[in-house]
């Protein structure tokens, strides 16, 4: 999840790449503060912790995939003729880094408890 923050998140034509600060900074300081507590989970060995991180990161991308889209049609909407404001948001692209964010948030919804394994007690071989 780390990493896919820094990755290139959203295309805008003469601007260039944005990965999570870039399109926003709160957004982006809110997705890294999920990512320290995430880390914080797994060094504490917490899965319910890494479980909310794990779905707080997911509504997190949903809420600005959504914000990105709107922003780019409300952008726009200086122009009067639908069709030329759905093609010039059209023109902002969504890029790679959302499938490594996602990827990185798969493994944090799926964790489980560990159960302690029951120890064989070990017989040694001069009582056997």
């Amino acid at each position: 999840m780390a990493v896919g923050g820094m990755c290139p998140l959203v295309h805008v034509p003469i601007i260039g790449n944005w990965n999570y600060f870039g399109i926003d900074q709160s957004l982006g300081i809110i997705f890294y503060v999920i990512v320290v507590l995430a880390f914080l989970g797994a060094f504490l060995n917490k899965t319910g912790l890494l479980r909310f991180c794990g779905w707080a990161a997911i509504a997190l991308v949903i809420l600005t995939l959504a914000a990105v889209w709107f922003k780019s049609h409300d952008y726009f909407s200086f122009i009067h003729f639908k069709k030329l404001i759905n093609l010039a948001s059209g023109m902002v692209k969504y890029k790679w880094g959302w499938f490594v964010i996602l990827a990185g948030v798969l493994p944090l919804i799926t964790v489980r408890k560990t159960v302690p394994v029951q120890q064989i007690p070990v017989v040694p071989l001069s009582e056997a």
